[in-house]
């Protein structure tokens, strides 16, 4: 018998990580994780903003960067400012980084889903490479016939089953940025 948890559970961790690759998508509200790609210079060495700095999302409109290290204030705040991808423009106190999150407009929102929709086309392009994984080893497991094709439908209809979960998670994610 062919056992198919391994290749649902691989394709339950593609769409995890299409969910995680969602929540650094800017949708016009303020949200911490919309800073989790900036690396800052600490140190010597570059490193994810998460560990030199505590972020916080003040109301909607406003991020609060608490550095661990004072020290490391101006290179925070050069991380966020150079990040071109995020569009924003931190200020600092000395003590705290505020980064006040603007209003989408409609060509900017238009242009976020039109970039999201690469990050579906690659979550479902991993999904389709674990179903071919499954399919190798059906072919080199010599199964009886029947077996075999029972299991190529079940990883088909698994298959078919996370692609839709990436389009509804792509959908809800749609209409978040485009409302106003």
């Amino acid at each position: 018998m062919f056992d198919d948890t391994e290749y649902k559970n691989a394709m339950e961790a593609a769409v995890v990580r299409f969910q995680d690759e969602l929540k650094k998508v800017r949708t016009g509200r303020a949200h911490p994780d919309m800073l989790a790609n900036v690396k800052v210079e600490a140190y010597g060495q570059f490193m994810p903003l998460n560990q030199v700095a505590n972020v916080t999302a003040q109301g909607g409109t406003l991020l609060q960067v608490t550095p661990f290290d004072p020290s490391t204030i101006n290179n925070i705040t050069a991380a966020i400012r150079n990040d071109a991808s995020l569009g924003l423009n931190p200020s600092d106190d000395g003590h705290i980084v505020r980064v006040p999150v603007p209003a989408l407009t409609e060509e900017r929102r238009k242009e976020i889903v039109k970039t999201t929709s690469s990050k579906v086309e690659d979550a479902k392009v991993a999904i389709r490479n674990i179903r071919e994984d499954a399919r190798k080893e059906l072919k080199t497991a010599e199964l009886p016939e029947d077996i075999t094709k029972k299991a190529e439908k079940s990883i088909d209809e698994l298959t078919k089953k996370f692609g839709e979960r990436i389009d509804e998670l792509f959908k809800a994610k749609s209409a978040e940025i485009m409302a106003i």
